[in-house]
């Protein structure tokens, strides 16, 4: 088997770590930057389902995904479905990519949040799937810098 990849992206947020840590736990938090609708159980095992088209819940969503490590205010671990071009190589249920985010407080008001995503065969067929998540998570990040800076988060992911 080859190796596997892994997509890695930063930001400092000036916001403390306490509310970096609920913007990706709490189901409201979440929808106001990352997708507008997500079912979070925070908590080892819980969901973590995004639905990046409000309504719909057979296309664009992480439907099924699940808490794999939960470490308070510290790191997030879930597994992670792609986008649906990407569904027949990276959305099989044994076999899901993993996103792991780590918080750390530099100070009362900055925190660090690290993403990395894992799990991504170093397989041509992967290749865009990598490519496109390179992009996205700093998207991402930048979209929850947004919110909590300046309450304007952007919705990732929009058809």
């Amino acid at each position: 088997m080859l190796g596997v990849k892994s997509v890695t992206a930063e930001a400092s947020i000036q916001a403390p770590l306490e509310l970096v840590w609920y913007a990706w736990v709490i189901s409201e938090r979440v929808s106001e930057w990352f997708a507008p609708q997500a079912i979070i159980e925070a908590r080892d095992g819980g969901a973590y389902e995004l639905y990046f088209v409000p309504g719909n819940v057979t296309n664009m969503n992480t439907k099924g995904c699940k808490v794999t490590k939960f470490n308070e205010k510290k790191e997030l671990h879930f597994t992670w479905k792609g986008p649906d071009p990407f569904e027949k190589i990276m959305n099989h249920e044994k076999e899901l990519t993993i996103v792991e985010v780590t918080f750390d407080s530099v100070d009362d008001c900055t925190t660090i949040v690290n993403v990395r995503h894992t799990g991504f065969k170093d397989e041509e067929s992967w290749d865009e799937a990598v490519n496109w998540h390179q992009m996205a998570w700093p998207e991402v990040l930048g979209s929850l810098k947004s919110a909590l800076e300046k309450g304007e988060g952007n919705l990732c992911c929009q058809p």
